[in-house]
């Protein structure tokens, strides 16, 4: 269900958090999907259960799941929500600088713009021509 790499720099709460989204937005997980319980997914990925604590947290918080007492971690549907200003921002800003670096290591625009696509055709699990 979920790979996590040891040698990343981004922390293992993070990874987690990341792979559920994605799994999401490739459709592997879908709104009412059950999360295996926090000491499960601990086990599997022989990680600490407060790792797993914390994911599952920032998860709730950005409402991506929701934990109901006794019942277990569900997915939540995909909400129609106001936009997180603050968030949107912090993403632009980091697009802007992978643009600017794109640009900087010889790619025009319309090759990075090609790569972006190739990104969404991937999380959309299409194969790609090249």
């Amino acid at each position: 269900m979920f790979i996590i790499d040891g040698r990343s720099a981004k922390p293992i709460y993070e990874q987690i958090v990341d792979q559920v989204k994605e799994q999401l937005l490739k459709g592997i997980l879908k709104s009412g999907d059950q999360l295996p319980s926090v000491r499960q997914l601990a086990g599997m990925l022989t990680i600490n259960p407060n790792t797993v604590s914390k994911a599952y947290q920032e998860l709730e918080r950005q409402k991506v799941i929701e934990t109901i007492r006794g019942r277990g971690t569900f997915v939540c549907a995909l909400p129609m929500k106001k936009v997180d200003e603050e968030k949107m921002a912090e993403l632009y800003q980091t697009l802007k600088n992978i643009c600017i670096e794109l640009h900087y290591m010889g790619l025009e625009e319309e090759e990075i713009v090609a790569q972006v696509d190739k990104v969404f055709k991937e999380l959309r699990g299409e194969k790609n021509e090249h």
